[in-house]
């Protein structure tokens, strides 16, 4: 995968990688925020996909095609984009915890498990989006430097030889260290290989484990016999 190209003046640049991976990321998680069932949810709770949407749409218009642009408002927009995805990812969780123990209230079995699957979806988008921003000093970074240090090890890193010629990490790369971590909740083949990648992992971890284990066996268990 060619990270560099040769303008008009045969000067080398760089080519950022494709934008509309992620996008696409961010755009599933506002959706299942819309689409999941409402019951026990906050009033108010369409704020964070408007939100959400609004802060892509900006970001799309300010650096379009691929992630090539160093403006210092562009990282700050993915930055703020990410942060209101993350508050918007623990504040529902929080919120479906609560239903579950206030047995008073009686939210159905089906908006539990519609809520449980659609915040377990969005736990591997949001952390998916924070790893691929973070490592080697985000898509920018990498584009610009592909040697720069890096805070997962993946195979193509292990096995260079199977990689494409000067081959980086792009999106679906840590879409699916992102996956995988929900699912074996440990590292597989991708392993984290600086502190704060390990410290975020087991955060998402511990997440999808409390949605898996506490919010869908608590449905499931409420399910009509």
């Amino acid at each position: 995968m060619d990270q560099e190209a040769v303008d008009g003046r045969g000067q080398s640049t760089f080519r950022g990688e494709p934008r509309w991976p992620m996008s696409v990321a961010v755009l599933v998680a506002i959706a299942l925020q819309v689409i999941t069932p409402h019951a026990g949810r906050v009033p108010g709770w369409w704020i964070y996909p408007i939100l959400e949407l609004l802060l892509l749409v900006v970001l799309i218009v300010r650096d379009p095609g691929r992630i090539d642009e160093p403006a210092r408002a562009v990282r700050w927009l993915t930055i703020g984009l990410l942060v209101v995805m993350t508050i918007g990812l623990i504040g529902s969780l929080t919120v479906l915890i609560l239903d579950i123990f206030r047995t008073r209230y009686h939210v159905p079995a089906s908006a539990l498990l519609g809520r449980g699957a659609a915040l377990w979806i969005t736990n591997v988008i949001v952390f998916s989006l924070w790893y691929w921003f973070l490592d080697r000093g985000g898509p920018l970074g990498r584009a610009v430097d592909p040697g720069s240090a890096a805070s997962f090890a993946f195979p193509e890193n292990a096995t260079p030889e199977l990689a494409p010629q000067g081959w980086t990490p792009q999106y679906p790369d840590y879409l699916y260290l992102s996956f995988t971590n929900c699912t074996a909740f440990s590292p597989t083949d991708s392993l984290p290989v600086r502190t704060w990648a390990k410290m975020t992992m087991m955060g998402q971890s511990v997440i999808a484990l409390v949605t898996a284990i506490l919010v869908i066996a608590r449905a499931i268990n409420v399910l009509p016999g």
